[in-house]
């Protein structure tokens, strides 16, 4: 078993999920995060921290879409092991639906 990062991550990319991770297994995008289904070790102590509800356990029928997602971007983007600041407009687009088809980037965060 392991957790994934839904749409509900994409242009809100709070990082309180990375803060509490004990083996690294995020992986940053240019607006959002994606977990490695390799690397996870089903804790779950992610899951609650995230302000925007964008975590679910892969036995959640509604996870089973975004696994292939987090297993694709998680092998192409680089791990994120400290918690950074949202972006500033993160709060204006947490709890909105769509936000894969219309705001979702494929590239690797610029750091």
């Amino acid at each position: 078993m392991t957790y994934v990062v839904t749409d509900a991550c994409v242009r809100c990319k709070f990082t309180d999920c990375v803060a509490v991770c004990p083996v690294d297994c995020f992986h940053e995008g240019e607006n959002m995060l994606v977990i490695d289904p390799e690397v996870c070790i089903d804790c779950g102590v992610c899951e609650p921290e995230c302000p925007a509800d964008a975590i679910l356990a892969d036995t959640d029928p509604l996870a089973e879409k975004w696994l292939a997602l987090n297993r694709q971007y998680s092998a192409k983007w680089p791990v994120i092991s400290a918690q950074l600041p949202p972006p500033q407009d993160a709060q204006a687009f947490k709890g909105l639906d769509g936000k894969f088809e219309t705001h979702f980037s494929p590239e690797a965060a610029a750091r």
